[in-house]
């Protein structure tokens, strides 16, 4: 995949705008609050973009088209269940969230259930998002490795770097008013790349038939154990082509993810009002399950296009011959920027690839804001008091995102070749289980659980995840850690009593 001038100055210029638009929204900081809450200013596009600007991230895009190229339709889950959080934040928690007198989740928990709660939650929650950050670098290092064939530890210096620009100067500004750029960049982007597919293949029933050409009883679909056309459509077209467990705990994963991670109840305090606050959110629930769809299409689209290096290596060594005209990539993570380079014209091309950057970086960003936000607050403010100086506590922070991104690259760096979207999922299962219930019960259910019994809960409930991963259950190891963390839950509610 070959890029040209064209390509290079249409990211040059996106690339452009949105530092431009971090550096002016660092003109918007002078204390901590302002740079963790945007200062209670903000309106609901601005919620919106914070929003969508951290969830509609590497995972949505590149990792959506990612798995897409292997099952299809089922990779929807991440921007499905990202929009139906974002729909219960909307309805359910905005109201509560902003009358709590927090800054923070954990604080939320903190004050209902004491200060070791907080402490643990703030801990095991910043590891949880900490994964999701991995993913993003992960992300940012397949784009840029596909568009100028860097090796990997330069892009994955080159992504922080510049995730360090767009959010450690504007903090929720930062976030916010350039989540609403990528908003407006992401969506010309989705449409334009689903128009081409739709295009090229002549249509959706087309586009399926191309796929059962492709892949039923030929050499390459043999090495999926695709035999008949309708092996292809029912793993291609189910959103349960994984299983119907393993797929609906991807979704309960983002659902519970959503309103359990800090970055986006940050939006949700940043704004002027609680109606403000509560449009944001629905304006993110509306937006973000289509540009899923488009990424589902150009990752199938592809997948009639496409030879992975290893799919070309297994032919050769099976003595089977190369399809012809299929076009190389290195891994299944080069999908989306591979139909870029090859599909569209050389400007508009590098404006795409440059807004598929820029969706990447401000992911990390953002989340890298949230995990800095947990830890200064829940712990290090604990922990010391000359952190009460606002101007100190918000050179901490700076500090903190910018350790916590380069912990990140240090790990993509060991697990160059994983599936992105594993670690999306992994990581909003472990905040939803460290976060979601605890939380729901100290915003409704005030005085009925035992603070031991949280406590429990926020340690067994990601060790039953992980431990579910490891192994290998037949369902989403998130149904066991929700399950851990109810009983806990239940315990403590009859011990209250």
């Amino acid at each position: 995949m070959d890029i040209g001038i064209w390509n290079l100055l249409g990211i040059a210029l996106i690339i452009a705008i949105i530092i431009g638009v971090g550096i002016y929204s660092g003109r918007m900081v002078s204390d901590a609050s302002d740079f963790d809450t945007g200062g209670g200013k903000a309106g609901p596009w601005i919620v919106c973009g914070a929003i969508m600007g951290s969830l509609v991230s590497g995972q949505a895009t590149i990792g959506t088209a990612q798995l897409a190229f292997e099952f299809g339709m089922s990779a929807w889950w991440f921007t499905l269940g990202s929009g139906i959080g974002c729909l219960i934040l909307a309805v359910g928690y905005v109201i509560p969230l902003r009358h709590s007198g927090s800054i923070t989740l954990l604080e939320v928990i903190g004050k209902e259930y004491g200060a070791k709660a907080e402490y643990a939650g703030s801990v095991l929650c910043s590891i949880g998002i900490f994964i999701s950050v991995i993913a993003q670098v992960l992300s940012s290092c397949a784009l840029l490795t596909a568009i100028f064939h860097m090796n990997f530890l330069t892009a994955a210096v080159l992504s922080i770097a510049v995730m360090v620009v767009y959010v450690v100067f504007g903090g929720a500004w930062g976030a916010g008013m350039g989540g609403v750029v990528k908003l407006i960049l992401l969506y010309g982007s989705s449409i334009l790349g689903l128009g081409i597919v739709l295009s090229n293949s002549h249509g959706i029933s087309a586009l399926i038939g191309q796929l059962q050409t492709t892949l039923a009883g030929t050499d390459l679909g043999n090495l999926a154990g695709f035999v008949t056309a309708e092996d292809v459509s029912g793993r291609y077209l189910s959103l349960f082509s994984r299983g119907f467990l393993k797929d609906m705990g991807s979704g309960l994963s983002l659902l519970l993810g959503v309103l359990a991670t800090q970055t986006y109840a940050q939006a949700i305090w940043s704004a002027k009002s609680d109606s403000k606050a509560r449009k944001g959110a629905m304006l993110s629930a509306l937006l973000i399950p289509p540009i899923g769809i488009a990424c589902i299409f150009i990752g199938m689209f592809m997948r009639n296009h496409c030879l992975t290096t290893a799919e070309i290596a297994a032919l050769v060594e099976a003595g089977k011959s190369i399809p012809e005209g299929m076009i190389e990539i290195t891994g299944s993570s080069q999908v989306f920027p591979a139909f870029v380079i090859n599909y569209m014209p050389q400007f508009v091309g590098g404006i795409v690839l440059g807004t598929l950057l820029i969706t990447v970086i401000a992911g990390g960003a953002g989340l890298s804001l949230g995990v800095a936000t947990i830890l200064v607050n829940d712990i290090f403010c604990k922990v010391s008091k000359s952190l009460s100086d606002v101007k100190k506590k918000l050179y901490v922070t700076r500090v903190t995102i910018v350790a916590t991104l380069a912990a990140a690259a240090a790990i993509a760096l060991v697990v160059p070749g994983a599936i992105i979207n594993d670690f999306g999922f992994l990581s909003m299962g472990i905040r939803g289980t460290v976060v979601f219930i605890p939380l729901t019960c100290a915003l409704f259910a005030k005085g009925r659980i035992a603070p031991w019994a949280v406590l429990a809960s926020m340690a067994a409930g990601p060790v039953a995840v992980l431990g579910g991963n490891l192994a290998g259950l037949p369902f989403d190891s998130l149904f066991l850690g929700i399950a851990v963390c109810l009983i806990c839950m239940l315990i403590g509610k009859i011990a209250k009593r």
